[in-house]
């Protein structure tokens, strides 16, 4: 056991007040309600004031997708990693909603591609590499920094030195979207999207005598253990517990308290760990990414964590549980992606 494995042990007693033994031995049986003292919050009342969410407009501009308010906030993260201050994220959105509508475009004019339509042959990276937001964003905030006093320059000007447009005055007219987005992302770190049409049909208790198999890593058996003592909790849009979850605020709040930060979205989460390619190599942990009713199978809008023994847990939908569905079935079938986060 690595001594990073020996302090994480204590947070398994924090989080859970439980052995780890208990918790993952023993099934954990939820009320038949799953009522938690608190009824399950619609989901325009889950979203905090000042967020956006799909469908709806900011600052009198175009609503705007999920898709498109993901990407938003990868490019608002990619710049708090940097410490940049809220204008550079405010310029960096509003270029890119200028440059691809916020949209990770594979194509473009003269080989530009990705969600600022870098050209890989002006230096931007390798086309695998450009259509990654993150790398993309990180990019775009490389350049961006290295103008003298790019924090006192108009919006257009600051834009138009990164990108070199034949239409630099264009990118004015994203400046109140991107500054609301800004704004909405700072305050939430959510985007309030929602999951309905998971197919939900499972339990809210482990199988009696389900265990993890020998040499789990610990990490993941922390990760695991806290998904578990949430079962039967309600599904909550936008939601990161204690009282309910979304289902990348669940994977991301299990991760996290095994003292591992991964992103908060399905569209940011499928792009971390390393990739796994077929169902048969499923290794407890494992994050299983499905299009959903809100994604697509290029920008997963669902996610469920592989607990091993053919099993996720999931938070469906609202209306239903946090439970634990057969990895046949819906799974099987519509699964996009496979990212493990945890290896030794």
């Amino acid at each position: 056991m690595t001594a990073n494995s020996q302090r994480l042990i204590p947070a398994i007693m924090v989080v859970l007040g439980l052995p780890l033994a208990i918790v993952l031995g023993i099934a954990l049986i939820a009320d038949g309600s799953g009522a938690l003292g608190a009824t399950s919050p619609s989901p325009a009342d889950d979203c905090q004031p000042g967020s956006i969410t799909p469908g709806t407009s900011a600052g009198g501009t175009p609503a705007l997708t999920t898709e498109e308010i993901a990407n938003a906030e990868i490019i608002y993260n990619a710049g708090t990693e940097l410490d940049l201050p809220a204008y550079g994220e405010t310029i960096a959105i509003a270029t890119a909603m200028q440059e691809s509508g916020l949209r990770n475009l594979p194509y473009g004019g003269d080989g530009s591609l990705g969600l600022f339509q870098q050209r890989p042959s002006q230096g931007w990276g390798t086309p695998t590499q450009i259509m990654n937001p993150v790398y993309a964003a990180t990019a775009f905030y490389t350049r961006l920094t290295q103008i003298p006093g790019w924090t006192t320059l108009p919006l257009t000007v600051a834009a138009q030195d990164v990108q070199h447009s034949a239409n630099p005055g264009a990118y004015a007219q994203w400046q109140p979207l991107a500054a609301a987005l800004v704004t909405a992302f700072s305050g939430t770190a959510t985007t309030c999207t929602n999951d309905t049409g998971v197919p939900a049909s499972g339990t809210t208790h482990l199988p009696p005598g389900f265990s993890l198999p020998p040499g789990t890593p610990l990490a993941v058996q922390v990760a695991i253990s806290y998904a578990v003592a949430q079962l039967g909790k309600p599904y909550i849009w936008g939601g990161t517990g204690p009282a309910g979850y979304d289902c990348s605020g669940l994977v991301m709040m299990a991760y996290r308290a095994a003292g591992l930060s991964i992103p908060r979205t399905t569209y940011q989460q499928v792009l971390i760990g390393t990739p796994v390619y077929n169902l048969s190599q499923l290794q407890p942990g494992d994050l299983l990414f499905t299009a959903g009713s809100d994604g697509t199978p290029a920008n997963p809008g669902h996610v469920g964590m592989y607990i091993g023994s053919s099993l996720v847990i999931q938070a469906p939908e609202t209306g239903e549980d946090i439970m634990i569905t057969p990895l046949g079935g819906y799974w099987q079938q519509s699964t996009v992606a496979i990212r493990r986060i945890v290896y030794e």
